[in-house]
């Protein structure tokens, strides 16, 4: 379930703005609230099919989207890339400064400066 929940975020975070307004509040309401079906269709006047109905349209749509478009895959891979990058340029430093190259241990600072700012972002 945490696994489909986070899919779902980032499926969300990713192409939400596609959705229509009512999509939009009852996929948040759903997933990010974690309303039951029941309590959107008694808020909304109603039924549960209903709001099934139209959070699964807009699952659909956003789930279209990444298949074809493949952006969050694409995140995840530069991220684990990213990772390694930092790890490398870490170790670099290491080594530039255990062979007192100054302007290795540099560069390889500003490497790491980078890749720290572009993981965070």
């Amino acid at each position: 379930m945490k696994n489909q929940a986070y899919r779902m975020a980032m499926l969300y975070d990713f192409y939400g703005d596609v959705l229509t307004d009512r999509q939009k509040e009852f996929y948040d309401l759903y997933y990010n609230e974690d309303l039951s079906l029941g309590e959107i269709a008694e808020n909304y006047g109603i039924t549960r099919q209903g709001v099934r109905d139209v959070i699964v349209r807009a699952e659909a749509v956003l789930t279209e989207l990444e298949d074809k478009t493949g952006l969050i895959k694409r995140f995840h891979t530069m991220h684990r890339q990213l990772e390694q990058i930092r790890e490398d340029a870490r170790r670099a430093a290491e080594l530039a400064v255990r062979h007192e190259d100054g302007e290795l241990e540099s560069l390889t600072r500003r490497m790491l400066d980078t890749a720290e700012t572009l993981l965070k972002e």
